[in-house]
């Protein structure tokens, strides 16, 4: 099938940002006397691709309920203020090449778990920017990622398109979304299905 558009995930399809995430938290906890709930890129590894408070819940359980988003709050803007500064060099090979080829022929776009401001962060470093016509995360819609993606769709009229993510939870997202899903295998889970796949992100260019 003809797709329009590409929709497309973040962490464990473009760039894996694990081991920066996990030190901006560490930052915020260590400043908070919490060091002992600091975690790690491999701690995260099971985790990405979930909704901000689904994340909180386990990596900070310890934390009262009526705090712990408050405290996942402020790792995440301490998070982004480390990405901010780093050079991020940490996006899979050939991303930035294969956007920049698939733009010439497809309406390419963004949804992510993330809090707001993440999707702006990961194009600006990986130089996608240009090519990106729109994005929309959890921070925005507070909603499941297939919730998000509808709305998404809704607000630039894209017509037949596929999610390009890697893990259970991005498939179940486009179930039910109702799109297809291309499962990039390098990143980090192993969806129950998919459209197709790819094994890089260069691959995109073949199917």
């Amino acid at each position: 099938m003809k797709y329009e558009s590409l929709i497309f995930d973040i962490d464990g399809t473009l760039w894996d940002s694990r081991a920066l995430v996990a030190e901006g938290y560490n930052i915020q906890l260590t400043k908070e006397g919490l060091s002992h709930l600091c975690v790690t890129a491999e701690d995260l590894k099971p985790l990405f691709g979930k909704v901000m408070t689904e994340i909180a819940d386990v990596i900070l359980a310890s934390i009262p309920a009526e705090s712990r988003y408050a405290l996942m709050e402020r790792c995440m803007d301490t998070e982004n203020r480390y990405l901010h500064e780093n050079p991020c060099r940490i996006g899979y090979p050939g991303v930035a090449e294969t956007i920049a080829k698939l733009s010439e022929t497809y309406r390419l776009f963004i949804v992510s778990n993330s809090q707001c401001g993440y999707p702006e962060l990961c194009m600006e470093k990986l130089g996608l920017t240009p090519y990106i016509e729109g994005h929309m995360c959890f921070g925005d819609t507070g909603t499941s990622k297939g919730k998000t993606i509808r709305t998404l769709m809704a607000k630039h009229n894209i017509g037949s398109c596929a999610y390009v993510g890697d893990t259970q939870g991005d498939y179940e997202a486009t179930v039910e979304a109702g799109i297809p899903f291309i499962w990039c295998t390098y990143g980090f889970g192993t969806p129950d299905g998919h459209a197709a796949k790819v094994d890089s992100f260069a691959d995109l260019l073949k199917l």
